[in-house]
């Protein structure tokens, strides 16, 4: 493995749904240490900051730490785990996969289940089953003994999916791909532009709690007071059977996307413009993206104070929001050539000419 297969395998196997993203903030600390200087916010976001030429214009590179996932929410007489879900899931992936619930007295294996198809009816059998219906089975056969494993109410539960490469070489296998790419991806542009020089402060941050409203973007943006935003994402590929173009035209292994519309942010235009351009001049092949249906911590950072010009740059990815999602090393590559690129631009006349009139 090289050293970006290396980043994207620890990050992603690291467990982290909203509000328990501390393996992830120690992995991003681990690989900044030396590089920046280290801070977080008080709700647990990560911060790494290397100061260029000048002190400003303070460029902020957001991806967030947290993965969807669940929480233990009461245990059965018959010892059995309900869960509530933390993160947009669709029921349909998750019947028979196996989680790990994260304890005091360590990690618990366990396996999503329902009641078997062999005791439904014909019509039972035609429907979806839903996620109040479902249980954990962590082996146990009461109450006393999942407590006795250190099982308890509010401990996280995480998808078991491991990191690998696939048989295209090219091609990645993992969970929490959504966002572990915008993590990476910050923490490889940062230590590429703290060795070659970028004219204003750049912040890396992983934002916590994303999945669950933004929250980490809102309080971490007030700890950097951003001029100039760039959100790390992964974008939906829409080149698996069932979508249509007119859904989404991203396709994997066409290159990086830059979201031109969502549910919660318009992109500053001249940033918009001056990303594209960036990816000509550097040849990066650039796909455009309009998500109507959802939003990214963009939806809270361009609002801080009295904005800040925001765009967001995405990895297509196959499968988010399941236990295993694909993405192409061509498109993870061509996305931090395109940050470092544009970054390198943001002096502090470009960053005023984007919220300048006209």
């Amino acid at each position: 493995m090289d050293q970006t297969e290396q980043l994207l395998q620890a990050i992603t196997e690291a467990s982290g749904v909203p509000g328990y993203e501390s393996e992830v903030r120690a992995i991003m600390r681990r690989y900044l240490e030396g590089v920046a200087s280290i801070e977080q916010d008080k709700m647990g976001s990560f911060i790494g900051k290397h100061v260029g030429e000048q002190e400003r214009p303070r460029v902020m590179l957001a991806g967030h730490m947290d993965e969807i996932g669940f929480m233990v929410r009461m245990i059965t007489k018959e010892g059995f785990v309900k869960f509530v879900a933390l993160g947009g899931w669709w029921d349909q992936v998750l019947l028979g996969h196996r989680v790990v619930i994260k304890t005091s007295q360590g990690d618990v294996l366990g396996v999503l289940g329902a009641k078997p198809p062999h005791l439904l009816d014909a019509e039972e059998r035609k429907k979806v089953v839903e996620q109040k219906d479902m249980y954990i089975d962590v082996g146990a056969r009461s109450e006393e003994e999942v407590r006795e494993m250190g099982i308890r109410p509010g401990d996280p539960i995480v998808p078991l999916s491991e990191f690998r490469i696939l048989a295209n070489p090219k091609v990645y296998l993992a969970k929490a791909f959504d966002n572990r790419v915008g993590c990476a991806l910050a923490v490889q542009a940062l230590c590429q532009l703290a060795a070659e020089g970028h004219p204003n402060a750049v912040y890396a941050v992983g934002t916590v709690q994303e999945e669950v409203g933004l929250r980490g973007a809102k309080t971490s943006a007030f700890a950097v007071n951003p001029d100039v935003a760039i959100v790390l994402e992964v974008d939906i590929a829409g080149d698996v059977p069932g979508i249509k173009p007119e859904e989404t035209a991203i396709k994997m292994g066409q290159g990086p996307s830059l979201l031109v519309y969502d549910a919660r942010m318009i992109p500053n235009l001249k940033l918009r413009d001056l990303a594209i351009a960036t990816a000509q001049e550097l040849g990066i092949p650039l796909q455009f993206s309009v998500m109507s249906g959802g939003a990214t911590d963009g939806g809270m950072i361009h609002l801080h104070n009295e904005g800040v010009p925001t765009i967001v740059i995405g990895v297509p990815t196959r499968h988010i929001h399941s236990h295993n999602a694909i993405l192409h090393r061509d498109d993870y590559d061509g996305a931090l050539r395109l940050v470092v690129g544009l970054v390198k631009k943001l002096d502090a006349p470009t960053v005023a000419s984007l919220t300048a009139e006209g």
